[in-house]
């Protein structure tokens, strides 16, 4: 069942978001226990991404239309965002893998490829760890599946390295901390989330210009719903079960593109040969994490790139 147009969002609601998309349409299905809101352009082979925090399908509104002309493109919102449900339980990456591979099946499609920005990234990943036979390729953006390298994540930053820019060589997320609290953050950020998005924004970005004061307030009324804080940080909190899984998982064979911003070039080549023979990775040096809104055209032409080289005999 649809549920009815989201009134209290008012113009940031996707009934009328989608029409800043011409030719695509909103969707739900309830696939895994779990409705699931998508959005729905093109024609061609089915290329399905998957957004990251603290956005939602919108961000990628950028590189949707064109990617809409040579493919089917299906924008979803993950399990614990926007317009999809936010249940107590199924964080965990495998599990929101599979809410991906049951929308598929109900879509009729066998096999897709896949392309995922941060958190979507990573249930990107897991996608093709537990269902490689319907992984055609997989694209990862500033996102890969969490690691025992999480561990040895700074508790305090680099002397020097917290200013007002993430720094290349010391990045600091200090959030992925922050996010594994609970109840409290909700508490905070209810009402107020304009005030971390701003700063998370200025922080990681290298031209925060570029994130717009329309897309700003979107996320910031999306996300000043007590609710959507607490699912969007189980994201976070999935963490350790997401390591233990990584545990069990074998190579990738499928071709891998990674696409990392000047703060995540430098992992994404040393991490991703590890999980796949068929690795290459692309840097945008001179763009922040959120790389949709600060270089889609360079965006466009590495996924476009990678998607139409032909496979390898």
């Amino acid at each position: 069942m649809q549920p009815l147009p989201s009134a209290s969002l008012g113009i940031y609601a996707d009934e009328e978001l989608v029409k800043r998309l011409p030719g695509f349409t909103n969707h739900y299905a309830t696939v895994n226990g779990v409705r699931l809101h998508y959005v729905e352009g093109g024609h061609g082979p089915a290329l399905v991404c998957l957004p990251g925090w603290p956005q939602t399908w919108y961000s990628f509104h950028p590189i949707a239309t064109e990617l809409a002309r040579h493919y089917r493109v299906i924008l979803v919102d993950i399990r614990g965002m926007g317009s999809s449900d936010k249940p107590a339980t199924g964080y965990d990456k495998k599990t929101m893998a599979q809410d991906i591979y049951e929308l598929l099946r109900y879509l009729g499609l066998a096999k897709a490829s896949l392309l995922g920005h941060d958190i979507g990234g990573m249930v990107a990943s897991s996608f093709a760890f537990n269902y490689p036979q319907a992984t055609e390729k997989l694209i990862i953006a500033d996102g890969a599946h969490p690691s025992e390298g999480m561990r040895h994540m700074p508790l305090l930053p680099a002397a020097g390295s917290f200013t007002q820019k993430m720094d290349d060589q010391h990045p600091y997320p200090w959030w992925m901390a922050f996010n594994q609290v609970k109840e409290l953050p909700e508490q905070l950020l209810a009402g107020r989330f304009h005030l971390l998005l701003d700063y998370l924004f200025g922080y990681v970005m290298l031209d925060e210009t570029r994130m717009s004061a329309f897309d700003r307030a979107l996320y910031a009324a999306v996300y000043n719903e007590p609710e959507n804080i607490r699912a969007s940080n189980a994201w976070y909190q999935a963490f350790e079960q997401d390591i233990a899984d990584a545990q069990q998982y074998a190579r990738l064979s499928m071709p891998v593109l990674g696409i990392g911003s000047y703060v995540s070039y430098n992992y994404l080549q040393m991490s991703l040969p590890y999980l796949a023979d068929d690795v290459r990775v692309v840097g945008l040096m001179d763009s922040g994490h959120y790389m949709f809104e600060e270089k889609p055209a360079r965006v466009l032409e590495a996924v476009l790139d990678f998607l139409q080289e032909p496979a390898a005999q």
